[in-house]
């Protein structure tokens, strides 16, 4: 098979030739798979072969080594390693041979394969001799050489994990790299190439930043390549410095008065490529100092890892009126752009940050900026003294912004009725959305909002949905926070009086022939929901009257035919939308008895629309109905039953959908609402639900997040049905038992912490449901020879020390459930049990009131069970 020729055909314009030649590749690579891959390697490193073969035979190489999805990356990964050691040999020799070449396509093609078959061998501690030989490269005449290598060694260290390279290859690489970077290297490519392999190998460089003399060389050529003639090799180096800050952030005080010189420098007077990462620089600063006083509250004790430097505290005089200057560099067109960002954005981003890190002491220096601009002709300098007053409202003490805001309030809405420009006006709405979101309902004597203005504020936000779309949108997201700052207010709020008047104004938003161009559809649904979720009860006649409205808004999305495919989209969008709305106008409803009763009228209208929406074929829209069958659920109850004939096909499509893993978590979500509310009229279903679920736990093409979510299901299933549940407790306590083995000894990062942890509370919770589904029933025995193992798994979670707070309550509710259910036939293996003791007694000393409160009750379960 003369394969130049295929992949070439692969790429035609031809539709006909081009699927062919993808079916004999596939066919080529499913029956000679070392063959294949010999070819497209091959291919890559023959100078005589055309560049577009060549590179297109790299991306199938390196698209057979690795992919998104874990299970397929998995698979990939066993096959590459049980391929004949001889063709493996021959493949990466080809691949090393193509980094000399000098097409720039075919070196960067390889390189990146290179670093694919390391992130696989290296681990298995194959391939040795690799680092070695790219190092030996480094010093070859030829630049292009130099700069495939030095790529290559950046994407390796991008690839592999920093315990896997020993130390002094790491030396190695960074001597390389780091030599490559300096102002010597005459070679623009090669330093680039340089610049951006230190990017990805700094995380290897813990023990050389813990170097003095190592350190200040690495970070001398650092920030000499951020003065490098080349605008990319300066941005790669703000980059650097960038990731440093976050890495090695306790490592920067000698350094931190040359890099503010630096960036000051490269923010007012550089590329905007430069400035952005300059101005990052600072932000990456605030959020390690945000996260070191948020931990530590500000009160270091020994055992606080990393003190705070308080470097944003001391440049401040310096760095605000840097910052305050970027505000004026804005875009004519940014508020349109969804995406945009720019040197204005990036500013206001880092002063709101600056704002979190150091509050009151920012407020001085902001205030006469914005006195002095607010009101000038130019544009520019009003939105930008709107910007920075918007950005410093999180962080500062309310009690150092209130009479400042009661100021800036009756001046903004003034602004966003009258100002000529549309950027202020948008700015404005913004920033009196931040208003609300930050300064309502705190602790505040002088109240922003009276009887007396708060007809003015509704007013102008009513008046500003009917402005440009980009002003429109802002002015949704303020009344949005406004709505939320009455929340739970009880009997009135301020907002009363106005309710059907926002309601009305959101719903003509929906309707604006120019609503499709912008976020601001959804802007205005999701305002109408909070709108709604924060009423008072004095407002609920509106809310029922608005259920008709939405289910004929739904009802005629449903109707409409013959839709082009962007139509469609827009059409699946809107559903999705009107299906949120209805699931909080029944969450509403049904969260009190009266409202109850009179919205029971509309559930058999409502549940057949929501049946209706499951016959289109959209993600979005079948999760968001799943979600308001869920509080339909709720609602109606034991109702519900009437609808599952017709509803549980729909229900167990959900389950299998494996490819949309959100509808599925979002599925398994509603099984349990539908459990709470059906109690034991959901038996006749029950084998249909248990045996799918099973199914997605063994599966390993399901994404792991939906997991948890399965066991706690597990959990309510067993609550309602009681004894019954009988007929699965095998089945499903060895599922569960599998998972707890796999939940201890889990080291890793904080992703995977998280994870284990929801991992932990949903076998916890399968086990709560169980227990107290069969507690007073004569078959409690059948759990006796379950609980040793239960036991273990609670030890096992308190000596490993990293559970949150929610586990740490679950967990101890489990304990208490098994000494209420089996009573003394556990007391002497709770008195048995290494840690129970003294994990009830952390529980009851628990800050947590939940925690403390669970402890609580199992306390008594235990002493009740232990005196019997």
């Amino acid at each position: 098979m003369e394969v130049t020729q295929v992949l070439f055909n692969a790429q035609s314009i031809d539709g006909t030739v081009r699927k062919n030649a993808e079916e004999s590749l596939k066919q080529f690579q499913e029956q000679n798979l070392p063959g294949f891959l010999l070819s497209l390697s091959g291919e890559l490193a023959n100078e005589e072969k055309p560049i577009e073969t060549r590179k297109l035979a790299g991306l199938i190489l390196k698209n057979a080594l690795d992919a998104k999805e874990q299970h397929r990356k998995f698979e990939l990964v066993q096959r590459w390693l049980s391929l004949d050691a001889t063709a493996k040999s021959q493949i990466k020799a080809c691949l090393l041979q193509t980094l000399s070449s000098p097409i720039f396509d075919a070196h960067s093609t390889s390189s990146q394969v290179i670093a694919k078959v390391a992130g696989i061998e290296l681990p298995q501690k194959q391939w040795p001799e690799l680092i070695g030989s790219l190092l030996s490269n480094v010093h070859q005449i030829p630049a292009h050489a130099k700069q495939a290598t030095l790529e290559t060694l950046g994407y390796l260290c991008e690839e592999v994990s920093p315990d896997v390279i020993d130390q002094d290859q790491v030396n190695k690489i960074l001597t390389a790299v780091v030599q490559g970077m300096s102002a010597s290297e005459g070679n623009i490519d090669v330093r680039l190439a340089a610049t951006r392999a230190l990017y990805n190998a700094l995380g290897f460089a813990q023990a050389n930043f813990s170097n003095d003399m190592e350190r200040d060389y690495i970070m001398r050529v650092v920030c000499e390549a951020t003065l490098s003639p080349q605008v990319r090799i300066r941005q790669a180096a703000f980059e650097c410095l960038v990731s440093i800050s976050s890495t090695y952030y306790e490592k920067l005080t000698p350094y931190i008065q040359d890099i503010f010189n630096i960036t000051s420098k490269a923010v007012r007077e550089d590329e905007e490529p430069v400035a952005l990462q300059a101005i990052e620089f600072w932000s990456s600063i605030c959020d390690e100092e945000i996260d070191i006083l948020e931990e530590y509250g500000g009160e270091f004790t020994g055992d606080s890892d990393v003190p705070c430097f308080y470097f944003i505290k001391k440049a401040l005089p310096a760095l605000v009126p840097m910052l305050l200057e970027t505000l004026l560099k804005q875009e004519e067109d940014q508020d349109q752009d969804e995406g945009a960002w720019n040197i204005a954005m990036a500013g206001g981003t880092c002063l709101g940050l600056v704002a979190q890190t150091v509050g009151d002491d920012i407020v001085p220096l902001v205030v006469p900026f914005v006195e002095e601009n607010i009101t000038k002709p130019d544009w520019r300098q009003r939105e930008a003294a709107t910007y920075a007053f918007g950005s410093i409202l999180d962080g500062p003490s309310p009690e150092k912004l209130i009479r400042l805001v009661n100021v800036a309030l009756t001046f903004m809405l003034s602004a966003l009725r009258k100002d000529p420009n549309s950027h202020v006006k948008d700015t404005t709405a913004w920033a009196l959305g931040r208003i609300f979101e930050f300064l309502l309902g705190s602790a505040v004597d002088l109240p922003i909002i009276t009887q007396a203005n708060c007809q003015q504020i509704v007013t102008v936000l009513l008046q500003s949905m009917k402005d440009t779309p980009n002003v429109a949108e802002k002015a949704c997201g303020a009344l949005y926070f406004l709505a939320q700052g009455y929340e739970g207010e009880g009997e009135s709020s301020p907002l009363t009086p106005f309710f059907q008047e926002i309601v009305q104004s959101l719903l003509t938003v929906t309707h604006r022939e120019d609503v499709g161009d912008s976020r601001l559809r959804i802007a205005a649904y999701e305002t109408l929901n909070e709108v709604v979720r924060c009423s008072t009860v004095e407002t609920a006649p509106l809310v029922l009257q608005l259920v008709a409205v939405i289910m004929m808004e739904l009802h005629n999305t449903l109707e409409s035919q013959k839709l082009s495919s962007e139509e469609r989209e827009k059409q699946s969008e809107l559903q999705g939308l009107l299906c949120g709305c209805l699931q909080v106008i029944i969450q509403k409803l049904g969260s009190s008895e009266t409202t109850k009763y009179a919205f029971m009228q509309y559930a058999d209208q409502i549940m057949g629309l929501f049946l209706r929406v499951f016959a289109c074929r959209s993600a979005t829209v079948h999760e968001e109905a799943m979600l308001a069958i869920g509080a339909l659920a709720y609602a109606t109850g034991a109702d519900f039953a009437k609808y599952m004939p017709e509803f549980y096909r729909y229900l167990e499509m959900g389950l299998q959908n494996f490819e949309e893993y959100q509808v599925c978590a979002v599925t398994v979500g509603v099984v349990g609402d539908i459990s709470r509310a059906l109690e034991e009229k959901i038996v006749p279903y029950c084998d249909g639900i248990m045996t799918q679920l099973l199914k997605n736990l063994s599966s390993n093409q399901l994404h792991r997040s939906v997991k948890p979510p399965i066991f706690s299901c597990f959990g309510d299933i067993a609550l309602a049905v009681g004894e019954y549940f009988e007929k699965y407790l095998m089945w499903a306590m060895s599922a569960l038992q599998r998972a707890a083995d796999l939940s201890t000894h889990i080291a890793g990062d904080d992703e995977l912490v998280e994870y284990t942890n929801s991992l932990r509370n949903g076998i916890l919770e399968a086990y709560s449901g169980i227990f107290q589904g069969f507690k007073n029933s004569p078959k409690t025995q059948l759990l006796i020879p379950y609980a040793p193992h239960i036991l273990q798994f609670l030890d096992g979670i308190y000596m490993e020390k990293d559970m949150d707070d929610m586990v740490m309550k679950t967990a101890i509710g489990v304990l208490g459930d098994l000494a209420d259910t089996l009573g003394n036939h556990a007391s002497s293996m709770i008195q048995q049990s290494v840690s129970s003791k003294d994990f009830l007694n952390e529980c009851l000393s628990s800050e947590d009131l939940l925690v403390k409160e669970s402890a609580q009750w199992a306390k008594l379960a235990i002493s009740r069970a232990i005196s019997v």
